[in-house]
């Protein structure tokens, strides 16, 4: 039987970890991340649990990589780290996860795949990659042979007629392998919701062209660092436009130079100056690469919006945020962009202008027309939240795939495919690993809840002394409990001065035999601290009790 386990990226934007296991043997496709919210306090990333992999570490026989995108290959270093296993992907792909790893102590096994080159990973399985057309060079699909048949991975992809650069999906390859038979079809479902044809990449280099000739000043565009395409023809125009081009932002100065050691960024000479050189440039005769698109703290275009440097966003500059917002940056997003207007820039975004930004996915038309490429008896909508599968799903409804052959899976949950006929399987551990924002040690789940409600209620530490007898069962409360508190309110604060009263009055009504335990006269502690702050209808603050004894 083929299982197929999603450990991430089925319900939620990110943690893309696809496993096939086969007869004990495992790939799998991608070890994606995801980025920590406002609810993650002190969290640096979320990775997907691995553990189902771990349990023995000789059936994972390969990782395949899509692309070079953090929610594909960000989660890398922690899985490598328990467990060495040969990783696949193209060249590029392969130098951003070479740049990943360089803070790891790991000598990982990198090798290189083309499109269209077949490798046995496994008795059970074997792959070819297809080129796939995305927001970032060198991705692709998989096709994946198994003993139960044919299935298809997009990976991240869109149908961009007239890219800039790059080649299109491979929608040719696609159709044989589809004429042939394909068990099942696991394809991207990120834009699931839009239902008009994306324009084309060609669009955006038109778009730019206008504001270039519009711009009287200088001219910053935050966009992601991994967006090569789009840098390449921006560096382009800047040369057609008699500008120098500086670049902001440590990935951004770090992957423009290794797109052009591994010849993926072609820079006429001389067009690149440093950050400072670029003040000292005629405004009309600048151009500046930036990340912080998204909002970011501490990113590029943050630091340059807060008069951190000579080059500082200052009147008369123009700012393009070139990206969509990432669902939960648009509250950060939207400070930026009032502070660049504080700053007396012009700002511009897709909200303004569709044509300054295109989505590297596709959307519905372009997903219907791959699923009627490829045909696939089974389809699995993978990449993306709960309403972005569903969506999905209902457009192979209308594919005409078969309801039997149509499945929404979300992480954990398991299918198996035996006889070219699909069933769920017991489920298996799928859940978010936090890592620290300083150690990259994983937090426990309790240690975040913990932090969010110290943050929204402030904190309490409510020290109580007890009095042992000489059977050391009976004891006693010895003193008035010593309320101290962090994040409170100021009336809050004064009543710390009479809660320790309050709560002696409290604690009284427990039996004295029960106070020899530890563990219970904290427990009564807190729900008493909670109690009075209750009463008073205050907020519910986190309470750390502290027992001291004495004969």
């Amino acid at each position: 039987m083929l299982k197929v386990l999603p450990l991430g990226g089925l319900g939620e934007i990110g943690l893309n970890s696809l496993a096939f296991e086969y007869n004990r043997e495992i790939v799998l496709v991608d070890a994606g991340l995801m980025f920590p919210t406002a609810q993650t306090p002190g969290v640096d990333v979320l990775v997907p649990d691995f553990s189902y992999l771990l349990q023995d570490s000789n059936d994972l026989k390969a990782v395949v990589l899509t692309h070079g995108h953090e929610d594909h290959i960000g989660a890398l270093p922690f899985l490598l780290k328990q467990i060495n296993v040969p990783v696949y992907g193209t060249k590029l792909t392969l130098a951003w996860v070479k740049n990943r790893l360089e803070d790891h102590p790991l000598k990982p096994d990198l090798r290189e795949v083309s499109p269209g080159e077949i490798i046995r990973l496994c008795p059970s399985f074997e792959i070819e990659a297809f080129r796939v057309s995305h927001s970032i060079p060198d991705g692709v699909g998989y096709i994946i042979k198994t003993p139960e048949g044919t299935v298809v991975h997009t990976g991240d992809f869109n149908l961009d007629p007239s890219p800039l650069y790059g080649s299109k999906t491979d929608l040719d390859r696609l159709g044989e392998v589809g004429e042939r038979g394909v068990l099942c079809l696991f394809s991207d479902s990120t834009n699931a919701e839009e239902p008009e044809i994306l324009p084309s990449e060609s669009e955006v280099g038109e778009a730019f062209e206008g504001v270039l000739r519009q711009c009287p000043g200088r001219l910053i565009v935050a966009l992601f660092a991994s967006h090569l395409y789009r840098i390449q023809h921006l560096l382009v125009l800047a040369e057609r436009a008699g500008r120098k081009v500086a670049l902001q932002g440590r990935s951004m100065a770090r992957n423009v130079a290794m797109a052009v050691e591994l010849g993926f960024l072609n820079i006429p000479r001389d067009l690149i100056v440093s950050l400072e050189d670029s003040a000292r440039l005629p405004d009309a005769q600048v151009l500046i690469l930036s990340t912080g698109a998204q909002g970011e703290p501490h990113s590029g275009l943050q630091q340059l919006s807060w008069n951190e440097m000579p080059a500082a966003v200052r009147p008369g500059d123009t700012v393009v945020l070139s990206a969509r917002a990432i669902p939960g940056n648009e509250r950060a997003i939207g400070q930026l962009i009032n502070q660049l207007y504080r700053q007396g820039a012009l700002v511009l975004t897709p909200h303004q202008n569709p044509h300054l930004h295109v989505s590297g996915h596709a959307t519905r038309p372009q997903q219907r027309r791959l699923m009627e490429t490829v045909r696939p008896s089974h389809f699995v909508p993978i990449h993306g939240e709960a309403r972005h599968l569903v969506h999905h799903l209902q457009l192979a409804e209308e594919a005409d795939i078969a309801p039997s052959g149509r499945w929404l899976m979300l992480d954990g949950q398991v299918l198996g495919f035996e006889e070219g006929r699909g069933k769920r399987q017991a489920g298996v551990n799928a859940g978010r690993i936090l890592l620290d924002q300083w150690s990259r040690l994983a937090i426990d789940s309790d240690a975040v809840k913990q932090r969010l409600q110290m943050s929204s209620g402030g904190v309490v530490v409510a020290l109580v002394q007890l009095t042992r007898s000489t059977s050391n069962y009976d004891c006693s409360w010895s003193g008035v409990p010593q309320l101290h508190g962090r994040g409170l309110s100021a009336e809050e604060t004064r009543f710390l001065n009479q809660a320790g009263d309050l709560l002696l009055n409290y604690l009284k009504t427990y039996a004295s035999t029960l106070l020899a335990d530890d563990a219970v006269v904290k427990e009564e502690v807190v729900r008493g601290v909670r109690f009075l702050w209750k009463q008073h209808r205050y907020n519910r603050p986190y309470v750390i009790p502290l027992v001291i004894r004495s004969r």
